[in-house]
C-alpha cells in the first residue's frame, strides 16, 4: 500500500518517517486515516516487531494541517466533526493496543496531535532541538484530545499535566526529559542511531515477553493491586512454560546468551 509517509521495516524494526517537511509534517486527514490503520494492520504482521516513529526535516510533527483540516472542519457539522475526531482518537487507541513496542525518535517540533502521537509511544527519544507543545487551549480547543488528557497524567503526573495542557506553553527537550515525558535526550545525529539501537535491542529479545509486558502495563492502569497481583501471575505462569524462557534456562546453564525466538 502506498502512504503519504515513509514506511521501512528492515529486520523486524518498522521505521515510520512523517515526511511533510515543508509545512513540519502536519497531518492530513489521509495522513490521520492511514496511519490509523496501519497501526491496526501491524498487530498482525509477524514480520515487525519493533516500531519507530520519527520525522523528517526539522519537525517531528506539528500536529494537524491548519489549512486542509481546520479550514475543512469549518464547512462540516457535528456529524463531521464527531468522525473526523473519532479517527483521531482512533489512531491513539490503535497504539496503544498494538502489542508491540513504538519507539517515538522526536528530531524537532513535536505539536499538537504530534505531541499525543508521541504520548501514545512506549518509550520517546528526543534530540536537543526537539520541543514539545501542547497547544490546543492555544487555539480555543480542549487540551483534552486524542487521550491526552489521559495519558499525559499517567507519565508526568496530575500537577504537571495540568500545567501543560491548560497552558500549552514550549517544553524544551531538557524540560521534557526532566518532567519524564521523554526517556533521553540526545544530540541530533545520534537521535536515529539510538533509536534504531534501542529497536534492535527488543526486536532480537523476547518478544512475547516483550508483547505481554506491554499488554500488562496498559490493562493495569484501572486494576485495583489484588487484580492487578492476579493478573501478572496468570500471565507470568504462562510465561514460564514459554519456549523463550527454557532458552534462557539451557544458555544459563552453558553460560551462554540465549537467542530468543518469541515463543
Amino acid at each position: 500500500m502506498a502512504y503519504d509517509f515513509l514506511y521501512d521495516v528492515s529486520e523486524g524494526v518498522a521505521t515510520i518517517t512523517f515526511n511533510r517537511p515543508d509545512v513540519l509534517n502536519a497531518l492530513t486527514f489521509d495522513i490521520y486515516a492511514q496511519f490509523r490503520d496501519l497501526m491496526e494492520a501491524l498487530r498482525y504482521d509477524d514480520t515487525v516487531k519493533v516500531i519507530i516513529l520519527t520525522g523528517a526535516g526539522r519537525a517531528f510533527c506539528s500536529g494537524g494541517d491548519v489549512y486542509e483540516i481546520i479550514g475543512e472542519l469549518f464547512a462540516r457539522d457535528v456529524k463531521g466533526h464527531l468522525e473526523f475526531t473519532r479517527m483521531t482518537g482512533a489512531v491513539v487507541f490503535n497504539m496503544r493496543s498494538l502489542d508491540k513496542p513504538i519507539i517515538a525518535a522526536l528530531n524537532g517540533t513535536t505539536a499538537g496531535a504530534g505531541a499525543v502521537i508521541a504520548l501514545a509511544s512506549d518509550v520517546r527519544l528526543a534530540a536537543e532541538t526537539a520541543s514539545f507543545r501542547f497547544l490546543f487551549t492555544g487555539v480555543g480547543l480542549t487540551g483534552a484530545d486524542m487521550g491526552a488528557a489521559y495519558l499525559l497524567p499517567r507519565i508526568v503526573g496530575m500537577g504537571r499535566a495540568s500545567e501543560i495542557l491548560l497552558f500549552g506553553d514550549k517544553i524544551t527537550a531538557v524540560e521534557a526529559e526532566r518532567f519524564g515525558l521523554v526517556n533521553k535526550v540526545t544530540k541530533p545525529e545520534e537521535l536515529l542511531p539510538t533509536a534504531q539501537a534501542w529497536a534492535a535491542r527488543l526486536a532480537a529479545g523476547p518478544t512475547t515477553a516483550i508483547s505481554m509486558t506491554k499488554r500488562l502495563l496498559n490493562h493495569e492502569w484501572n486494576m485495583d493491586l489484588a487484580s492487578a497481583i492476579e493478573s501478572e501471575a496468570q500471565a507470568q505462569a504462562l510465561m514460564l512454560m514459554g519456549e523463550d524462557h527454557r532458552l534462557f534456562y539451557e544458555a544459563f546453564k552453558e553460560k551462554a546468551t540465549p537467542k530468543f525466538i518469541g515463543r
